[in-house]
């Protein structure tokens, strides 16, 4: 990681909560200058963290933060009143998670939102950088002016985060643009003085406004995502090309080229939960979002076209040994929630198969939920003796395996890829049984 250009005007802040979103955004700003006091009402994520322990896996991370740390401009705490006497800008960064029926669980940020008024004894910004639907602002400001001991000046800002897992360092610091809802001029001098180190564009809105941009923009791209595999499903029907597909509707400016890799469909915390959230709001609101269901169901079936690629290799999953490469949702961390590989797992062992599967970061998340496969100690060991290999996450190290010891590895030379990381015709010539997603040879 890189010096950033430190901000001329250092502030106090506060971050609530020390998970993805909020370690990362913590050490960030303390790289960036400013002092900061990271809150986690987990005392053993606290102390891990005060003994150098970074519990989950993001590149750079762990650097940044013990390199603050020693520098004293980041420090951790339990206490969130602490936190908010020190502190100008204050972060809400709890998780808020899926209910049952699609909508958002905002008793965390309820929670912290309470603790902060509680403690306000001078002005204070209080910033909701957690994933919340519409209108959560207006439910914090009412939060906070029903329960300050007295009437006291504050503001409250929707800053989103656009972080991606895996490179959430760099999108922090390059990020495509920073939102701000807020209602004040003062609010918004100060937000600009905490980014003034961050070259990006800046809108400044009312935070409804903000808080629909989060959602809107993640829902776009899971349409993207469920769009391409549709197209992808039905190239195999026509014996099409979905990689030449993408390269041509990508060249197209109107359209982008990220998000068109078609593959197992998409997973992770965020998309999943977003997508729900947006859903059950819209419904809220009298709104029906056929075209976000329609997205959800097209992800939920690509599952299916990975394990019936599998099935039809063989007369029957029953007593059949499958190497998996991958369990994360993503490249490039560690985290297994929602992870498409994950649940593709758990249909192979219904259906009777037995798992051995390779991870380069999630192994010991996956332990805790996957207790009947065996984890393995490389992609070779995945590979030995089993029936067929599958690629469910497209990690770096997969892309250059050494295919011929893989092919003599195998009981037999079968490679269902639901991540497209190789070439169909230069897998048919080294003798594999190749099936990708809506790819040609």
């Amino acid at each position: 990681m890189q010096n950033q250009q430190f901000n001329k005007y250092p502030l106090n802040v506060a971050v609530i909560g020390a998970g993805h979103i909020g370690l990362v955004t913590a050490a960030s700003f303390a790289q960036l200058g400013n002092q900061v006091v990271c809150v986690d009402n987990n005392s053993k994520k606290i102390d891990d963290l005060k003994k150098n322990k970074v519990t989950f896996y993001e590149p750079g991370l762990k650097d940044i933060v013990l390199r603050n740390k020693r520098a004293k401009s980041l420090t951790f705490s339990n206490s969130i009143k602490e936190a908010t006497e020190r502190s100008l800008v204050i972060f809400i960064c709890v998780g808020t998670p899926s209910l049952p029926d699609g909508s958002t669980n905002l008793s965390a940020v309820q929670r912290v939102a309470l603790e902060i008024a509680k403690s306000i004894k001078e002005y204070k910004i209080i910033v909701e950088k957690s994933t919340v639907p519409a209108e959560t602002g207006e439910k914090i400001k009412k939060i906070v002016e029903m329960n300050t001991p007295r009437k006291i000046d504050f503001d409250i800002v929707s800053n989103p985060e656009f972080l991606r897992e895996g490179q959430a360092l760099y999108d922090t610091f390059h990020p495509d643009r920073i939102i701000l809802g807020l209602e004040s001029k003062k609010a918004e001098k100060i937000m600009r003085r905490l980014y003034s180190s961050i070259n990006a564009p800046i809108i400044v809105t009312n935070t409804n406004t903000a808080e629909i941009i989060k959602h809107a923009s993640n829902c776009f791209l899971t349409t993207k995502i469920s769009y391409i595999n549709a197209i992808a499903n039905l190239c195999e029907k026509v014996n099409a090309d979905i990689a030449k597909v993408s390269e041509a509707l990508g060249l197209d400016k109107r359209i982008g080229r990220n998000f068109l890799n078609a593959g197992a469909g998409f997973g992770g915390y965020c998309f999943p939960k977003d997508l729900n959230s947006f859903i059950h709001f819209a419904g809220e609101k009298g709104y029906d979002f056929e075209l976000l269901k329609a997205v959800r169901k097209i992800n939920q079936e690509q599952k299916m076209v990975i394990v019936k690629k599998i099935q039809e290799s063989f007369w029957s999953l029953k007593g059949k040994r499958i190497g998996v490469l991958g369990l994360s949702f993503k490249p490039d961390t560690d985290d297994i929630r929602n992870s498409i590989a994950v649940d593709i797992i758990k249909i192979l062992i219904q259906a009777g198969a037995d798992i051995k599967s390779y991870d380069p970061q999630a192994m010991p998340n996956a332990q805790k939920e996957l207790k009947d496969i065996t984890f393995s100690k490389s992609a070779y060991d995945a590979a030995r003796n089993s029936d067929c290999l599958v690629i469910l996450t497209e990690w770096r190290e997969f892309r250059s395996l050494d295919l011929k010891k893989i092919k003599s590895l195998l009981r037999q030379p079968i490679i269902i890829d639901g991540r497209n990381i190789f070439n169909p015709e230069q897998m048919k010539q080294a003798g594999f049984i190749y099936k990708s997603i809506g790819r040609q040879g």
